[in-house]
């Protein structure tokens, strides 16, 4: 059983900055696919950004030049540093791990973006 537990949401206000993080147990880490979802009230979950097992990285256009996705093998961790928030980043952000045919959720942290 894979376990993922995020950590470092919060409030922020506009234009400032957040680090996310997200420490997997239970597989081996390395092989899995990592990637940051993220659900508005009354939207759909959406893909922040993920990052593939041999480090290859992908972003929504609506956080590219603003969020860094990466992570660190060793620690079992991947994280999303988030800059230049704005109000419409406001969302559940959950970790996800996959690696066919599995797919593991974390319980999500909230990001609150407001002044």
């Amino acid at each position: 059983q894979v376990q993922l537990v995020e950590s470092g949401g919060g409030l922020v206000q506009p234009g400032g900055s957040l680090g996310l993080s997200c420490a997997a147990s239970g597989t081996i880490f390395s092989t899995y696919a990592m990637g940051w979802y993220r659900q508005a009230p009354g939207n759909q979950r959406e893909l922040v950004a993920s990052v593939g097992s041999s480090g290859g990285t992908n972003y929504a256009d609506s956080v590219k030049g603003r969020f860094t996705i990466s992570r660190d093998n060793a620690k079992n961790t991947v994280y999303l540093q988030m800059n230049s928030l704005k109000p419409e980043d406001t969302a559940v952000y959950y970790c996800n791990a996959a690696s066919w045919p599995y797919n593991y959720w974390g319980q999500g942290t909230q990001v609150t973006v407001s002044s």
